[in-house]
């Protein structure tokens, strides 16, 4: 683990990392998850801007992490605060590709496992603040991750296969169940479609893993916003999104010691 790969991770994380704000500010309005004054445009265009001043950002205000800081989370035309959510993700991107990297090495699995994990964190965020696991992210994931394991970097094809099918099954299933019980939807088809993500990318032994880790993350989740004040309830709406992408990713890195 020299210091070449160390500043790779570094500096390619953040960069990703921020990457990632974007498909997560612009995404859901492009995908029709969400109707607000958000320009459609594309991830590529037009340049990043303040959200409450629409003032384009100067090149050396992107610095991720940085920027956030020297500017003390301020717009420098409007002052308007920004979002700590900004450095927040950079900071995630960085864990990532860390986690990734001190699991698989400087190896093709890493790169593999640092894009499920990028992917997975635009995936929470956007589940976390618009309730919608968006099939234009989820989806491509399930090929992808088959396409993989057919090269044999995590676990054996069949494996994938079945943990697909098993995931997005049995959540179906669950959901279903639930349904029909308490007469609302306490799991979405997202999440039975992330379900399948977790099998596609590693196998159908580690899902019961990543689903329990899920289910921890939640629960933490709803403990600390109790413990903050707020009022939850049987009925209210809590997406389950979120932890099962934490899980997902739990599973990935759990792949080298199962295996």
């Amino acid at each position: 683990m020299s210091l070449f790969y160390w500043t790779v991770v570094i500096i390619a994380g953040s960069l990703i990392g921020s990457f990632t704000n974007v498909v997560i500010h612009r995404g859901p309005s492009m995908w029709g998850l969400v109707d607000d004054a958000t320009p459609r445009g594309s991830l590529l265009a037009p340049r990043s801007y303040c959200p409450h001043c629409r003032r384009p950002i100067p090149a050396w205000q992107m610095v991720p992490i940085v920027s956030y800081l020297l500017q003390r989370g301020r717009c420098s035309a409007c002052s308007a605060k920004i979002s700590p959510r900004y450095p927040l993700v950079e900071f995630t991107g960085i864990l990532v590709a860390s986690a990734a990297y001190v699991v698989f090495g400087a190896t093709l699995a890493g790169l593999f496992a640092a894009v499920l994990g990028w992917c997975l964190v635009a995936l929470a965020v956007i589940d976390w603040e618009t309730g919608f696991l968006p099939d234009m992210l989820t989806l491509p994931l399930i090929p992808l991750g088959l396409a993989i394991n057919l090269g044999g970097y995590f676990v054996p094809i069949a494996d994938a296969l079945i943990g697909a099918a098993a995931g997005y099954l049995v959540f179906r299933l669950i959901g279903a169940a639930f349904h029909k019980l308490r007469g609302f939807e306490g799991l979405g088809q997202g999440d039975a479609k992330l379900a399948a993500v977790i099998g596609a990318w590693s196998g159908w032994q580690l899902l019961p893993v990543a689903v329990l880790a899920g289910s921890v993350v939640t629960l933490l989740a709803i403990l600390s916003a109790r413990a903050m004040g707020k009022t939850i309830s049987a009925k209210t709406e809590i997406p389950f999104g979120p932890g099962l992408c934490a899980g997902a990713f739990f599973a990935v890195l759990l792949v080298r010691t199962a295996t």
